[in-house]
Parts: C-alpha cells; structure tokens; sequence
C-alpha cells in the first residue's frame, strides 16, 4: 500500500492503519530501535509507542510523501528516550561513541544551544550533507541517524571496516569547516 493511501486510513481513524504499518515498515522500525536500545523488548515496545504517537500525530501532520521517514524519527526519538531514561547514572558505551565522535564538530553541546536554535543547526548539517556524495551521504547518515556500527556498514555497502571510519572521519572533519565557514560554530 502506498503511503498516501496508509495517511488517508490515518486520517480516516481506520484501525487498518496501524495494521499496514505494522506490516510494511515494523521490521525495519524495530531494525532502527534495536540498535539503539540494544533490546529486543524494549525494541519492540518503542516501535509500539511509534504507532500510538503516528495515530496522534497524523492528524494535524499529513506525511503523505515522507511516512517512513516520519515513522524512522518518532521510533528513534522513542528509542533515544527510553535509553537515556533506562541508564539517567550511566550511559551507554555506543551513545557515548557516536557524541564523542560528533563531539570533533561541535565543541559543546550548552555552546550551540546558547548561540542558535537546533533548527538552524539541523539546516546546516542537511545542506552539509547535499554537498557529499550519495555514497558519503548514505554511509553518514547510516552512522549518524540508523546509527549503524562502522562494520554493518562495511557490510552493507561492502567496503572494509578500514574504509568507512577513514570516510566517516573525514566527514567530521569536513562537517566541522563547514560549519565554521557558516559562522555557526
């Protein structure tokens, strides 16, 4: 079923809805929310309050050309909580791993958020990630968003471990120009 079709049951409070997404984009949600959480019930309970906050969400949002999309960021926003909520005294070694290495951008998280909104930030780093490649593009965000480790990403588009750390460190480092070249740093 398309997605235009899956909002119109959304948006006609059709039970069906919940049903279709579970079916066409669940396993893929609970993809994304495991490697989060690290815990397939706590996996499968994100992509649940996934589909409850869509049921919510869609009315007012219409994400008739962007579902998935709208699913992949509530499941992970879902997921991000349940883990910081879970471990408030102690964090979690791979979260730890992707700030520290986001950390080489962006000196310090209270610094961005005194001199700029997240929105102008998030601007930023969407137009810093149009310039790359589809091939940089795509292993960034698998890092960054899916949050996929440096070797399933190796996997997937099969290159070498070696590769992908070399790629993603240079694109830290190029983030990192380009948001100062920005003023935004």
């Amino acid at each position: 079923m398309k997605d235009g079709d899956i909002v119109n049951l959304f948006l006609a409070r059709d039970e069906k809805a919940l049903r279709v997404v579970a079916n066409q984009y669940g396993t893929r949600l609970n993809g994304v929310s495991f490697r989060i959480t690290r815990n397939r019930e706590t996996a499968e309970e994100c992509v649940n309050d996934t589909y409850l906050e869509a049921w919510y969400r869609i009315p007012p949002s219409e994400p008739r050309n962007y579902l998935q999309a709208f699913l992949y960021k509530i499941v992970r926003a879902k997921s991000l909580n349940r883990i910081i909520h879970d471990h408030r005294l102690k964090r979690q070694a791979y979260v730890d791993e992707l700030t520290t290495e986001l950390e080489q951008c962006i000196p310090s998280k209270s610094n961005v958020e005194e001199e700029m909104n997240g929105k102008v930030f998030a601007d930023a780093v969407n137009r810093f990630i149009l310039t790359q490649s589809d091939e940089k593009r795509k292993v960034f965000i698998r890092r960054y968003f899916y949050m996929d480790t440096s070797s399933q990403i190796a996997e997937r588009f099969g290159y070498s471990d070696n590769k992908v750390r070399t790629m993603l460190y240079r694109m830290r480092q190029e983030l990192k120009s380009f948001l100062e070249k920005e003023e935004i740093l």
